[in-house]
């Protein structure tokens, strides 16, 4: 499968764009708030938490990083006015990190004293490995001037992982734990699944030791096996990205978990579909499998 997720990988480039559009439209909401509004609102019809992506990172002038304050102070208000059950997770470098730390701290502290004004939360996304140590020092820098209503997202992964949990530990973060999806060295990050996998399962259990509230944040039948042994007793929720794995979230719901599903919209939706597909051959294996699931099932079923 392996083999096969990586073949329609290779292949998305020449795909045309409409096409892309398309098969992408299940996994974003949309180019605007409302299409994000409208998607969330289903969601919690469906007993769904939500958290809302705006499009777009690695911004290039101050200008363009205030455009995604303001667009974030946007969907926050939104949430509030239409009573959604949805929080904001933010890209650093969407925020001017690559301009500047104190310019991305300082425009990241806007978002976050308008969701504290609105009793709201904001999960600080972590981005590749170049931007790590920034990002944890984002998180603890503003931890330190009182502000509660924030999380952080760490990536199994990376080798590094193990030591920042222990760093966070005393500050109990309540963390998205992830596989990774940025291609990083082997220096840097495992590269076999089978690593990957024992590095999350030993980091779910370190945080949940360490008394984090923990999202966890995969796809994976063996990841979900052994976090839904390992969470018993302890705060904890399950993420999922838009339209992806959709039953088995449904299926959680149902046995009674809390479960959140990560909300993408904007204007840059090709960029992202390529990006997380590409970065992510398993994902793309997903999509494929259950797009031609789709095409294939009888009607009316």
């Amino acid at each position: 499968m392996a083999l096969l997720d990586r073949a329609i990988v290779r292949l998305l480039p020449a795909v045309p764009k409409p096409i892309v559009h398309r098969l992408s439209a299940r996994y974003i909401a949309g180019p605007e708030l409302a299409d994000a509004c409208r998607v969330i609102a289903e969601e919690n019809r469906q007993g769904k938490l939500a958290t809302v992506d705006v499009l777009g990172e690695s911004v290039g002038t101050p200008k363009e990083a205030q455009a995604f304050v303001r667009a974030y102070r946007a969907v926050l208000e939104a949430i509030e006015r239409e009573g959604l059950d949805a929080n904001v997770s933010v890209k650093p470098t969407a925020l001017g990190l690559e301009l500047g730390y104190e310019r991305a701290r300082d425009n990241l502290e806007q978002v976050i004293r308008d969701a504290t004004a609105r009793q709201n939360f904001v999960r600080i996304e972590m981005e590749d490995s170049r931007w790590t140590d920034d990002t944890l020092r984002l998180y603890r820098e503003l931890r330190g001037r009182g502000h509660d209503n924030i999380g952080i997202v760490l990536q199994a992964y990376l080798h590094r992982t193990d030591g920042d949990i222990e760093a966070l530990a005393e500050l109990r973060p309540n963390v998205r734990l992830v596989k990774g999806i940025y291609v990083e060295p082997a220096s840097v990050a495992y590269q076999d699944d089978g690593e990957i996998r024992v590095s999350f399962v030993r980091a779910l259990e370190a945080l949940l030791g360490a008394g984090c509230y923990v999202g966890v944040a995969t796809h994976d039948d063996v990841l979900i096996g052994e976090a839904l042994r390992l969470v018993t007793g302890h705060e904890h929720e399950f993420q999922f990205l838009l339209g992806v794995r959709s039953e088995l979230g449904d299926r959680l719901v149902r046995e009674g978990r809390r479960v959140r599903i990560y909300v993408p919209f904007g204007r840059r939706w090709y960029e992202y579909s390529l990006r997380r597909l590409q970065e992510n051959p398993k994902l793309a294996g997903y999509i494929a499998a259950d797009t031609v699931w789709r095409l294939l099932r009888p009607t009316g079923t």
